[in-house]
């Protein structure tokens, strides 16, 4: 059993909670994910890594309430344990050899980003973070992403915060200045990370892209997670999470993902009708 050793609400629908993984936080890197259960009866969900403390022994995840499942984890409570806490999985990001990079988040893909940009921070990289929002009650982590910045624009759908637009914009703006990076980094919705790589394929800018389909077993075995990747299919829990965002297949990517959307809405809807009978 894996205890919960700090739980916080970043904003209505996304939670952060720091689990204690000895063994997980001791070969944990960015960019690599775990897949939990919250009790042996539960399903299997990937969370990506959004921190990890070695000396602790703690792995942080940040999920957003969608499901079934992240609806039940955001019961539990600090000092309450979930059943499995499987990692780490995936491939790191290679963050080697750069030395300037723009770092692009949106919504609770910012969890996944923010490890991605400390860490260049951190190896001495300069990092321009852009990260966006549909408002501004949904901003998390901007606190985290100055400290790992050299320069960060915060972009909202309705202008509630920061500068009203989509990441696209700043990202443009800084390529049309003349910013060289060596790599763009995109995480977030398909259709973000869809317009991005629109954005530097003109420029030839490399560009990564962190893929987080539908996903069972972590193995490659299920083939729940396969992609097209430059016309070969691809497995997201071994080959990636990130790939080369210039051959992503990304209007496959999005068709599939909407494969369970009308089943995991009624399992939802079940789950918190179940909550709401056991407060009664």
């Amino acid at each position: 059993m894996y205890r919960i050793v700090q739980k916080k609400s970043l904003n209505p629908t996304v939670t952060m909670m720091e689990i204690s993984a000895p063994l997980v936080a001791r070969k944990a890197e960015p960019g690599q994910f775990i897949i939990l259960r919250v009790d042996e009866n539960g399903e299997r969900i990937p969370l990506t890594i959004a921190g990890y403390d070695r000396q602790a022994g703690t792995v942080r995840i940040i999920f957003q309430i969608v499901g079934a499942t992240t609806a039940e984890l955001n019961q539990k409570n600090v000092g309450d344990s979930i059943a499995d806490f499987v990692g780490p999985l995936g491939k790191a990001t290679e963050v080697e050899g750069r030395k300037s990079v723009c770092i692009v988040g949106g919504g609770v893909g910012c969890a996944i980003a923010l490890p991605v940009a400390q860490k260049f921070h951190e190896l001495g990289c300069r990092v321009h973070a852009i990260i966006g929002f549909r408002t501004k009650d949904l901003v998390i982590l901007e606190d985290e992403f100055r400290a790992a910045s050299d320069a960060l624009d915060i972009m909202t759908d309705d202008g509630s915060y920061g500068r009203k637009g989509v990441v696209t914009q700043p990202l443009q703006e800084a390529i049309d200045a003349g910013q060289k990076f060596d790599e763009v980094i995109a995480i977030g919705p398909l259709i973000m990370m869809k317009f991005v790589v629109k954005t530097t394929r003109p420029y030839e800018i490399p560009t990564t892209v962190s893929m987080n389909p539908i996903m069972i077993d972590g193995t490659g075995m299920c083939g729940g997670c396969r992609l097209s990747v430059g016309g070969e299919t691809k497995f997201a829990c071994v080959d990636g999470p990130d790939f080369d965002g210039f051959a992503v297949d990304f209007d496959q990517a999005m068709q599939r993902g909407k494969m369970y959307t009308d089943f995991e809405r009624h399992a939802y809807e079940e789950t918190c009708n179940l909550f709401k009978k056991e407060v009664q």
